[in-house]
């Protein structure tokens, strides 16, 4: 990772940065990830694309911790809307998207993270060949007491919009998954990364 970006998550993980999200927020206590599980640098290609979804609401290592506040930032700076790419809010009942927000360089999502915030960026990029979508994406957590209940991510397909819920649901269940063997196992994305990369290698 750049020295610039391992910086700048270093200041978005600093106390003071955290007192002010703790302002904004209203959530007392909250915690950086030092490990960025399932977070850390984001980068999508053309075509690529990121189905509906609620995101997992306990670390999959600190079973304590429970996710609280998501942080996008983006880095894109010939964006074009017809590049497609942009993030969708959608309702807690998944019948409507009610924000679509361009990845234009600079710009700052911070959401709650709940059981129903659904969110997403489902439209297939249509971006140049040689061009990606960049962001960062850092997620804040308050202590428990107990042990949280590791919900993995939970796709959901869009009302009407064609999405293939088979595949959505296979997803859902490969997650599913992935998150019980990394909080099982203790291993961090990058291990199961590397094993990965094994696998696809020997394939």
């Amino acid at each position: 990772m750049p020295k610039f970006f391992s910086d700048l998550i270093s200041d978005l993980s600093s106390t003071e940065f955290l007192s002010k999200l703790e302002g904004l927020t209203r959530i007392n206590g909250l915690l950086a990830d030092p490990s960025l599980q399932g977070g850390g640098l984001h980068l999508t290609k053309r075509s690529g694309h990121l189905n509906v979804h609620a995101d997992f609401t306990a670390h999959p290592i600190t079973r304590t911790w429970r996710r609280r506040v998501n942080l996008l930032l983006y880095f894109n700076s010939r964006w074009n809307d017809n590049y497609e790419g942009h993030l969708e809010l959608w309702t807690r009942d998944m019948t409507e998207c009610i924000q679509r927000v361009s990845p234009i360089l600079n710009r700052c999502v911070i959401f709650n993270t709940e059981n129903d915030s659904f969110h997403g960026v489902p439209t297939p990029l249509n971006c140049p060949i040689d061009m990606t979508r960049n962001s960062l994406a850092l997620y804040y957590y308050t202590e428990s007491n107990t042990k949280a209940k590791l919900r993995p991510t939970n796709y959901q397909a869009r009302p009407n919009a064609g999405d293939k819920k088979s595949l959505i649901w296979a997803d859902k269940l490969v997650v599913a998954i992935y998150t019980r063997l990394k909080s099982k196992l203790g291993v961090s994305d990058q291990t199961m990364g590397k094993v990965l990369k094994r696998i696809k290698r020997h394939r």
